[in-house]
């Protein structure tokens, strides 16, 4: 069995798989506007299912929530970047 204080610690990698760019470039330009009218139809949708898929329909509202709120909490830390961006451009001048 090989000593682990030997093995230099293995170097952080960017994730495999595939990329999805309209995704991320509409994240990165997305207001909180756009954001819950990316959702509306769909949350629309799962409100009208009856029966057996309306137990299923909660469980895709609870997703649709918890991805809206992650989100808008990116929406707040890009904002909060680009203010403190334009602080230390102004800083420079």
């Amino acid at each position: 069995m090989a000593n682990p204080k030997s093995q230099p610690p293995a170097e952080p990698q960017a994730p495999e798989g595939p990329l999805y760019p309209a995704i991320e470039g509409f994240i990165e330009r997305a207001t909180q506007d756009e954001i819950s009218a990316l959702f509306a139809s769909i949350k629309d949708g799962l409100e009208q299912l009856k029966g057996p898929k309306a137990e299923q329909a909660k469980k895709v509202q609870k997703a649709i929530a918890a991805t809206e709120e992650l989100l808008a909490h990116l929406l707040e830390v890009r904002e909060k970047l680009e203010a403190e961006r334009k602080e230390s451009a102004k800083g420079r001048r």
